[in-house]
């Protein structure tokens, strides 16, 4: 990553630069109408960076989102600890191949160890391989099945 680029985990007070990241999203995955069309409010969002299971990390460029991380924490039941799943991950195409995403993981990584978190796990979808190499070169693979259960009518 270029030194003047910054990552920072998000705080109670960056609701806008939040709402910033779900632009950036929106355009990385190419996916406007769930990232943009119903945003919840600021209140929301600082409620969202408040909380004890939810980790946001930007890469900015000067005021600009230029990549960015969310990720939920889950306390596990079977045991004492808690583990985190990246849910979203991104960088702007102009900023790619910097080494940005990997400093958004590293930063998670670091937050991680101070929250005593056990594990940090994501999934990738198959066919996109510069996720898969960047997960690879990060942890350790599974493979696993997906699957999305709606809620009753």
């Amino acid at each position: 990553m270029t030194s003047d680029l910054r990552v920072d985990l998000l705080t109670s007070t960056q609701a806008s630069v939040l709402r910033q990241m779900l632009g950036m999203f929106a355009a990385a995955f190419e996916d406007a109408e769930h990232y943009l069309s119903n945003q919840p409010d600021d209140t929301y969002l600082t409620n969202l960076l408040v909380s004890d299971t939810f980790l946001a990390v930007a890469a900015m460029d000067g005021d600009q989102v230029i990549g960015g991380l969310a990720a939920y924490i889950l306390p596990k039941f079977e045991q004492a600890r808690r583990e985190c799943y990246i849910y979203d991950l991104a960088v702007d195409e102009a900023y790619r191949r910097r080494g940005i995403a990997t400093a958004l993981i590293n930063t998670l990584q670091r937050v991680a160890s101070e929250r005593g978190i056990y594990v940090i796990f994501v999934q990738a979808d198959y066919g996109d391989d510069p996720a898969v190499a960047l997960y690879t070169s990060l942890g350790t693979r599974e493979d696993v099945m997906h699957f999305d259960i709606l809620p009753m009518p």
